[in-house]
Protein backbone atom coordinates (compact mmCIF):
# COMPACT_ATOMS: atom_id res chain seq x y z
CA UNK A 1 0.00 0.00 0.00
CA UNK A 2 0.95 3.49 -1.08
CA UNK A 3 2.08 5.54 2.06
CA UNK A 4 -0.37 8.63 2.31
CA UNK A 5 0.67 12.10 2.31
CA UNK A 6 1.80 13.23 5.53
CA UNK A 7 2.38 16.42 7.55
CA UNK A 8 4.66 16.33 10.47
CA UNK A 9 3.27 16.70 13.75
CA UNK A 10 5.41 16.05 16.75
CA UNK A 11 4.54 14.03 19.40
CA UNK A 12 4.64 15.16 23.44
CA UNK A 13 8.29 15.26 24.50
CA UNK A 14 9.85 15.62 21.76
CA UNK A 15 9.48 12.15 20.31
CA UNK A 16 8.99 11.84 16.21
CA UNK A 17 7.22 10.00 14.67
CA UNK A 18 3.44 11.50 14.90
CA UNK A 19 2.39 12.41 12.10
CA UNK A 20 -0.82 12.04 10.34
CA UNK A 21 -2.39 12.44 6.52
CA UNK A 22 -3.86 15.91 5.70
CA UNK A 23 -5.66 16.54 2.85
CA UNK A 24 -3.71 17.03 0.10
CA UNK A 25 -3.02 20.86 -1.66
CA UNK A 26 -5.01 21.78 -4.66
CA UNK A 27 -3.38 20.56 -8.01
CA UNK A 28 -1.89 23.63 -9.80
CA UNK A 29 -4.35 25.37 -12.02
CA UNK A 30 -4.29 24.49 -16.01
CA UNK A 31 -2.97 26.99 -17.91
CA UNK A 32 -4.84 26.64 -20.79
CA UNK A 33 -7.76 28.13 -18.08
CA UNK A 34 -6.22 31.15 -16.93
CA UNK A 35 -5.87 32.50 -19.66
CA UNK A 36 -7.80 36.29 -20.09
CA UNK A 37 -11.73 35.73 -20.05
CA UNK A 38 -11.13 32.22 -18.32
CA UNK A 39 -11.06 31.51 -14.70
CA UNK A 40 -9.10 28.76 -12.93
CA UNK A 41 -10.83 26.20 -12.01
CA UNK A 42 -10.50 25.04 -8.22
CA UNK A 43 -10.24 21.35 -7.54
CA UNK A 44 -11.75 19.93 -4.35
CA UNK A 45 -10.36 17.26 -2.36
CA UNK A 46 -13.12 14.75 -1.43
CA UNK A 47 -10.63 11.88 -0.58
CA UNK A 48 -11.44 10.15 2.86
CA UNK A 49 -9.17 11.98 5.41
CA UNK A 50 -7.76 8.91 7.00
CA UNK A 51 -7.05 5.34 5.63
CA UNK A 52 -6.70 1.85 7.23
CA UNK A 53 -2.49 2.53 6.68
CA UNK A 54 -3.61 5.72 9.30
CA UNK A 55 -4.94 3.65 11.98
CA UNK A 56 -2.29 0.49 11.96
CA UNK A 57 0.16 3.57 13.04
CA UNK A 58 -1.65 4.90 15.16
CA UNK A 59 -2.42 2.16 17.10
CA UNK A 60 1.27 0.97 16.56
CA UNK A 61 2.20 4.42 17.73
CA UNK A 62 0.95 4.01 21.11
CA UNK A 63 0.43 0.48 21.86
CA UNK A 64 1.09 0.60 25.51
CA UNK A 65 1.22 4.01 26.35
CA UNK A 66 -1.06 5.72 28.91
CA UNK A 67 -4.34 6.62 28.31
CA UNK A 68 -4.25 10.33 29.96
CA UNK A 69 -0.80 10.15 28.03
CA UNK A 70 -2.15 9.45 24.72
CA UNK A 71 -5.04 11.63 24.81
CA UNK A 72 -2.88 14.72 25.82
CA UNK A 73 -1.12 14.08 22.81
CA UNK A 74 -3.94 13.85 19.98
CA UNK A 75 -5.63 17.13 22.05
CA UNK A 76 -2.83 19.18 22.74
CA UNK A 77 -0.93 18.28 19.18
CA UNK A 78 -4.23 18.31 17.01
CA UNK A 79 -3.60 15.43 15.76
CA UNK A 80 -7.03 14.54 14.78
CA UNK A 81 -8.63 17.88 13.22
CA UNK A 82 -11.94 18.38 13.96
CA UNK A 83 -13.21 15.46 16.88
CA UNK A 84 -16.37 14.66 18.71
CA UNK A 85 -17.07 12.97 21.71
CA UNK A 86 -20.18 10.19 21.03
CA UNK A 87 -22.05 9.92 24.20
CA UNK A 88 -24.89 8.11 25.52
CA UNK A 89 -24.35 9.56 29.29
CA UNK A 90 -25.01 5.85 29.76
CA UNK A 91 -23.69 3.39 32.89
CA UNK A 92 -19.49 4.44 32.50
CA UNK A 93 -20.00 7.45 30.18
CA UNK A 94 -18.98 9.99 32.97
CA UNK A 95 -15.23 8.46 32.75
CA UNK A 96 -14.58 9.39 28.85
CA UNK A 97 -16.42 12.85 29.46
CA UNK A 98 -14.10 13.17 32.84
CA UNK A 99 -10.49 12.18 30.67
CA UNK A 100 -10.96 14.54 27.37
CA UNK A 101 -12.97 17.72 29.78
CA UNK A 102 -9.58 17.56 32.10
CA UNK A 103 -7.59 17.85 28.45
CA UNK A 104 -9.63 20.25 26.76
CA UNK A 105 -13.41 20.84 27.64
CA UNK A 106 -13.96 22.73 24.24
CA UNK A 107 -14.22 19.22 22.69
CA UNK A 108 -17.84 18.71 21.23
CA UNK A 109 -20.17 16.16 23.00
CA UNK A 110 -22.88 14.99 21.18
CA UNK A 111 -25.97 13.13 22.45
CA UNK A 112 -28.32 11.17 20.32
CA UNK A 113 -31.59 12.33 22.23
CA UNK A 114 -33.83 9.81 20.73
CA UNK A 115 -37.32 10.75 22.57
CA UNK A 116 -36.90 6.93 24.44
CA UNK A 117 -34.29 7.55 26.73
CA UNK A 118 -35.39 7.07 30.76
CA UNK A 119 -35.49 10.38 32.62
CA UNK A 120 -33.00 9.19 34.91
CA UNK A 121 -30.45 9.66 31.11
CA UNK A 122 -31.60 13.07 30.61
CA UNK A 123 -31.13 13.91 34.47
CA UNK A 124 -27.91 12.16 34.23
CA UNK A 125 -26.78 14.12 31.14
CA UNK A 126 -27.31 17.38 33.29
CA UNK A 127 -25.76 16.50 36.04
CA UNK A 128 -22.38 15.22 34.32
CA UNK A 129 -22.46 18.84 32.48
CA UNK A 130 -22.47 20.53 35.50
CA UNK A 131 -19.93 18.04 37.39
CA UNK A 132 -17.64 17.80 34.67
CA UNK A 133 -17.61 21.31 32.96
CA UNK A 134 -17.81 20.17 29.15
CA UNK A 135 -18.81 23.31 27.17
CA UNK A 136 -19.96 22.13 23.92
CA UNK A 137 -23.64 19.24 24.40
CA UNK A 138 -25.39 19.07 21.40
CA UNK A 139 -28.39 16.98 21.55
CA UNK A 140 -28.74 15.27 18.27
CA UNK A 141 -32.85 14.32 17.27
CA UNK A 142 -34.49 12.55 14.77
CA UNK A 143 -35.36 14.09 11.69
CA UNK A 144 -39.49 15.21 12.14
CA UNK A 145 -40.37 14.45 8.68
CA UNK A 146 -38.96 10.80 8.59
CA UNK A 147 -40.09 10.49 12.27
CA UNK A 148 -43.60 10.82 11.15
CA UNK A 149 -43.39 9.14 8.35
CA UNK A 150 -41.58 5.54 9.62
CA UNK A 151 -42.66 5.51 12.93
CA UNK A 152 -45.82 8.09 13.76
CA UNK A 153 -46.83 5.86 16.25
CA UNK A 154 -43.82 5.72 18.20
CA UNK A 155 -43.99 1.60 18.60
CA UNK A 156 -41.59 0.72 15.66
CA UNK A 157 -39.14 -0.22 18.15
CA UNK A 158 -41.22 -3.29 18.95
CA UNK A 159 -41.35 -4.95 15.84
CA UNK A 160 -38.46 -3.42 14.07
CA UNK A 161 -35.47 -2.14 16.64
CA UNK A 162 -33.38 -2.24 13.88
CA UNK A 163 -35.10 0.57 11.94
CA UNK A 164 -36.05 2.11 14.87
CA UNK A 165 -32.18 2.96 16.18
CA UNK A 166 -31.61 3.75 11.78
CA UNK A 167 -34.18 7.05 12.13
CA UNK A 168 -33.45 7.50 15.77
CA UNK A 169 -29.95 6.85 16.17
CA UNK A 170 -27.88 5.96 13.20
CA UNK A 171 -29.15 8.61 10.80
CA UNK A 172 -28.80 11.98 12.87
CA UNK A 173 -25.54 10.72 13.98
CA UNK A 174 -24.43 10.10 10.63
CA UNK A 175 -25.44 14.23 9.92
CA UNK A 176 -23.81 15.16 12.71
CA UNK A 177 -20.52 13.79 12.38
CA UNK A 178 -20.47 15.26 8.42
CA UNK A 179 -18.44 17.78 10.00
CA UNK A 180 -16.01 16.34 12.11
CA UNK A 181 -12.41 14.59 10.96
CA UNK A 182 -12.51 12.03 14.22
CA UNK A 183 -15.33 10.86 16.84
CA UNK A 184 -13.85 9.65 20.46
CA UNK A 185 -16.33 6.56 21.83
CA UNK A 186 -16.74 4.94 25.10
CA UNK A 187 -16.87 1.44 24.34
CA UNK A 188 -14.87 -1.57 25.78
CA UNK A 189 -13.71 -4.81 24.47
CA UNK A 190 -15.33 -6.35 27.90
CA UNK A 191 -18.81 -4.91 27.27
CA UNK A 192 -19.96 -7.88 24.43
CA UNK A 193 -18.53 -10.48 22.46
CA UNK A 194 -18.54 -7.97 19.38
CA UNK A 195 -16.20 -6.09 20.66
CA UNK A 196 -13.86 -8.77 22.23
CA UNK A 197 -11.16 -7.51 19.33
CA UNK A 198 -11.45 -3.51 19.42
CA UNK A 199 -8.50 -1.65 19.00
CA UNK A 200 -7.76 2.02 19.75
CA UNK A 201 -8.25 3.37 16.48
CA UNK A 202 -10.78 2.42 13.47
CA UNK A 203 -11.45 4.01 10.18
CA UNK A 204 -15.21 4.28 9.44
CA UNK A 205 -16.15 5.96 6.29
CA UNK A 206 -12.58 8.15 5.87
CA UNK A 207 -13.38 9.25 9.22
CA UNK A 208 -11.04 8.13 12.58
CA UNK A 209 -12.71 6.50 15.54
CA UNK A 210 -11.13 6.72 18.72
CA UNK A 211 -11.92 4.43 21.58
CA UNK A 212 -9.43 5.51 24.37
CA UNK A 213 -10.97 3.03 27.07
CA UNK A 214 -10.89 -0.15 24.77
CA UNK A 215 -8.49 -1.88 27.17
CA UNK A 216 -10.08 -0.88 30.14
CA UNK A 217 -12.30 -3.37 32.33
CA UNK A 218 -14.96 -2.71 35.08
CA UNK A 219 -12.53 -2.72 37.66
CA UNK A 220 -10.21 0.32 36.29
CA UNK A 221 -14.03 2.01 35.69
CA UNK A 222 -15.24 2.07 38.95
CA UNK A 223 -11.62 3.07 40.40
CA UNK A 224 -11.36 6.16 38.56
CA UNK A 225 -15.06 7.24 39.21
CA UNK A 226 -14.03 6.78 42.43
CA UNK A 227 -11.15 8.52 42.48
CA UNK A 228 -12.29 11.62 40.08
CA UNK A 229 -16.02 11.58 42.82
CA UNK A 230 -17.73 10.69 39.50
CA UNK A 231 -21.58 9.98 40.38
CA UNK A 232 -22.67 7.11 38.83
CA UNK A 233 -25.97 6.89 36.47
CA UNK A 234 -28.76 5.87 38.56
CA UNK A 235 -29.72 2.95 36.89
CA UNK A 236 -26.71 1.41 37.45
CA UNK A 237 -27.69 0.27 41.16
CA UNK A 238 -30.77 -1.06 39.65
CA UNK A 239 -29.79 -3.60 37.91
CA UNK A 240 -28.60 -2.33 34.55
CA UNK A 241 -25.18 -2.19 33.45
CA UNK A 242 -25.43 -1.21 29.99
CA UNK A 243 -28.20 1.57 29.42
CA UNK A 244 -29.96 2.35 26.15
CA UNK A 245 -33.23 3.41 25.41
CA UNK A 246 -35.56 2.97 28.30
CA UNK A 247 -38.11 0.26 25.45
CA UNK A 248 -35.35 -1.89 24.52
CA UNK A 249 -33.48 -2.31 28.09
CA UNK A 250 -34.07 -4.26 30.57
CA UNK A 251 -32.37 -5.71 33.54
CA UNK A 252 -29.26 -7.94 34.14
CA UNK A 253 -28.49 -10.50 36.34
CA UNK A 254 -25.26 -10.85 38.04
CA UNK A 255 -22.66 -12.39 36.09
CA UNK A 256 -24.20 -12.28 33.08
CA UNK A 257 -23.01 -10.13 29.60
CA UNK A 258 -23.34 -6.83 30.78
CA UNK A 259 -25.25 -5.61 27.52
CA UNK A 260 -27.46 -8.65 27.97
CA UNK A 261 -30.49 -6.69 28.39
CA UNK A 262 -30.02 -4.64 25.26
CA UNK A 263 -32.86 -5.82 22.86
CA UNK A 264 -33.66 -8.87 25.23
CA UNK A 265 -35.62 -11.48 22.81
CA UNK A 266 -33.64 -9.89 19.97
CA UNK A 267 -31.05 -11.12 17.90
CA UNK A 268 -29.56 -7.97 17.98
CA UNK A 269 -26.53 -6.36 20.58
CA UNK A 270 -25.75 -3.09 18.44
CA UNK A 271 -27.84 -0.16 17.83
CA UNK A 272 -26.12 0.37 14.37
CA UNK A 273 -23.95 3.35 15.27
CA UNK A 274 -21.11 1.42 15.18
CA UNK A 275 -21.73 -1.68 13.21
CA UNK A 276 -23.86 -2.07 10.40
CA UNK A 277 -27.59 -3.35 10.94
CA UNK A 278 -30.33 -3.55 8.40
CA UNK A 279 -32.33 -0.92 6.42
CA UNK A 280 -35.85 0.58 7.18
CA UNK A 281 -37.60 -1.86 4.89
CA UNK A 282 -41.42 -2.32 6.31
CA UNK A 283 -40.48 -5.72 7.62
CA UNK A 284 -38.97 -6.65 10.95
CA UNK A 285 -35.53 -6.05 11.89
CA UNK A 286 -34.31 -9.85 11.87
CA UNK A 287 -36.24 -12.92 13.57
CA UNK A 288 -36.93 -12.96 17.53
CA UNK A 289 -35.11 -15.25 19.21
CA UNK A 290 -37.49 -15.90 22.35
Amino acid sequence: MDEPNLTPLPLAGGVGGGSLPSRSHAPPPNPSRTREGNRAIDRIDTSPRYTEADAVRLNNMFRGRDTVEMLTVLLKENMLGDAAIVSSFGAESAVLLHLIASIDPTVPVLFLDTGKHFPETISYREELQERIGFRDLRNLTPDPALLAEKDGTGLRWSYDPDGCCEIRKVLPLKTALAGFDAQFTGRKAFQASTRKALPRFEIEEGRLKVNPLADWDKARLDAYMADHVLPPHPLVEQGYPSIGCSPCTTKVAPGEDPRSGRWKGWDKVECGIHSDVSTLDDGGANDPIF
